[in-house]
């Protein structure tokens, strides 16, 4: 009677802690700010909702198209989602004053909050490769940052 106890608790234990990963999916995991690990871009800091979406999310959004420059100077036509729009979900904090671009490969670019709040043409564009860059017409070169993915709020 004993080994059957035993044998059902083992049991119990074992079904348990299966049924305990169930529902988490590989790359479910979020950070401690509720934004999931594997973001491909996240808007952190002054803001009243952190926010992180998949790229797919993100190109499933409402899309402008935005002129300029490219790095050999030619005019060229973006296809994205508007900077503005992505702040709105994100909800911006009172006194907040500046925008942080960070790239994938750590370079960053900070540019004054309410002069991309006045550019409707600002957009997070979509890479033939995969991934974002920032399209900020008017706006100094190093402003535009290529695999940008995260948007810290000041």
């Amino acid at each position: 009677m004993f080994k059957k106890f035993v044998v059902m608790v083992v049991l119990a234990v074992l079904v348990l802690g299966t049924l305990a990963g169930c529902g988490k999916t590989a790359g479910g995991e979020t950070t401690e700010g509720g934004i999931p690990a594997d973001a491909a871009l996240k808007i952190t800091g002054s803001v009243n909702n952190e926010i992180g979406w998949a790229e797919a999310d993100v190109r499933a959004m409402d899309t402008i198209e935005a002129q300029a420059p490219n790095k050999e100077g030619v005019v060229s036509t973006y296809t994205g989602v508007s900077i503005n729009t992505l702040l709105e979900k994100a909800g911006v904090k009172e006194g907040a004053t500046a925008l942080v671009f960070v790239a994938d490969d750590g370079y960053t670019s900070e540019v004054v909050l309410a002069e991309v709040q006045a550019c409707a043409d600002c957009i997070v564009s979509f890479r033939e490769q995969g991934g974002f860059s920032t399209v900020l017409p008017g706006f100094s070169n190093k402003a535009q940052v290529k695999g940008v993915v995260e948007i810290q709020v000041k």
